[in-house]
């Protein structure tokens, strides 16, 4: 494998792992229904797989970034996928529930080791010029997987039901064959723990990214809800569950769009310069989709999912130029810890939206943004274009 910086074939292997490491994150929930329906699980028992997953793995992933960056020990990213298929496919095969939590822990363990430790390779292809552009090429890989999941799971239930499940290990297969062979151990591995050992950091030492941290989980936060509420949102103005789930989905792909357009914008016109516009831009294309009706108010949600999402991956970015030589550890912070604190939010939208209407609390989300917003003009990271003291 050649290190040289912007090879592109290697980032489309990496990007190609991500797809398939983030397939089997949402399977868990697809299988639900029929979990219930073929072991009696209570709708409590059944939610606790998806929480015992997504805990594991936003808490786990800071951690074995840590490990990395520390100690020098890593998990290859070819293991890692296995690791995740083997124990979600095992979830086809068994109705005991201590079993089920324990596939889902251990799947989610996979999962969690993936992204740092895939994140500090990606990171040796990258240049202060073209970081934004390769990093968001790699984080949007996992976005089209978290999409595809629910349709490749649908499809082995739908044809062979829950003892169908182990043909998920197929593509996780021959992706770690494909990786195995493109990034060998004995290169990649034994480089990572060299530079590791000797560059030692305490954890006071991150404090300059806590503000980004609390700006993504706060963005996390309102993606989340809007993925949560909006359905529902759509539904209450009259339209459809099909017609509101086909605009979500039109929402999501403008929000992949969004991030490869920030990707490499960011290259062009500064990192914290773009994740503010964005922020900028979402707040009058939420109000916009919540307030007119029509083509306008579809125009402002598709507007709304690019800028939102748009600051996503650059996010990551900055946060791997301000500790440089930590990756593995930011990656695990941005992707893993701030994606699952934002996620608890939703529950309290909810109880908001119970006690109050739907309506008005969905128009707290800007003032999340905002404060998102105002946290990365706050950070001690530099401007390129905009050259403000």
């Amino acid at each position: 494998m050649n290190d040289k910086p912007g090879d592109s074939i290697p980032i489309l292997w990496l990007s190609g792992a991500h797809v398939i490491t983030d397939l089997y994150l949402p399977v868990v929930t697809a299988i639900i229904p029929l979990l219930i329906s073929t072991y009696g699980f209570s709708y409590f028992v059944a939610g606790m797989l998806v929480t015992i997953y997504n805990v594991t793995s936003s808490m786990m992933q800071p951690i074995f970034g840590w490990i990395s960056d520390q100690y020098g020990f890593v998990i290859h990213i070819s293991v890692c996928l296995i690791i995740s298929s083997v124990f979600i496919s095992a979830m086809g095969l068994s109705g005991d529930i201590h079993l089920l939590l324990l596939f889902a822990a251990l799947a989610a363990l996979g999962h969690a080791a993936f992204h740092p430790n895939a994140f500090s390779i990606v990171n040796r292809f990258c240049t202060p010029e073209n970081r934004g552009k390769i990093t968001s090429f790699f984080v949007v890989g996992g976005n089209i997987g978290y999409a595809l999941g629910p349709l490749l799971a649908a499809g082995i239930l739908f044809y062979f039901g829950l003892s169908g499940l182990p043909l998920l290990v197929i593509p996780a297969l021959l992706m770690a064959v494909a990786l195995w062979r493109s990034f060998p151990v004995t290169k990649d591995m034994k480089r990572i723990k060299r530079s590791a050992q000797v560059e030692k950091m305490p954890l006071v030492k991150y404090r300059p990214i806590l503000p980004l941290f609390s700006a993504s989980t706060l963005r996390a936060c309102a993606i989340f809800c809007a993925l949560a509420f909006f359905p529902s949102y759509l539904v209450s103005r009259g339209l459809d569950l099909i017609s509101a789930d086909i605009l979500i989905s039109v929402m999501l792909l403008a929000g992949v769009a969004g991030q490869l357009a920030g990707g490499y914008l960011s290259d062009i016109i500064g990192r914290k310069e773009y994740v503010i516009a964005g922020s900028i831009l979402a707040i009058p294309s939420f109000y916009g989709f919540i307030f007119t009706t029509g083509l306008l108010s579809v125009f402002s949600l598709v507007v709304f999912g690019f800028a939102l999402w748009s600051g996503f991956a650059v996010t990551v970015a900055i946060a791997h130029e301000m500790v440089p030589g930590k990756v593995a550890f930011t990656s695990g912070l941005m992707l893993g810890l701030s994606l699952g604190i934002g996620g608890l939010g939703v529950a309290l939208f909810g109880l908001l939206a119970d006690r109050y209407s739907l309506s008005a609390t969905l128009q707290l989300l800007p003032f999340l943004i905002i404060i998102a917003g105002i946290l990365i003009y706050l950070l001690k990271y530099p401007w390129k274009s905009w050259h403000i003291p």
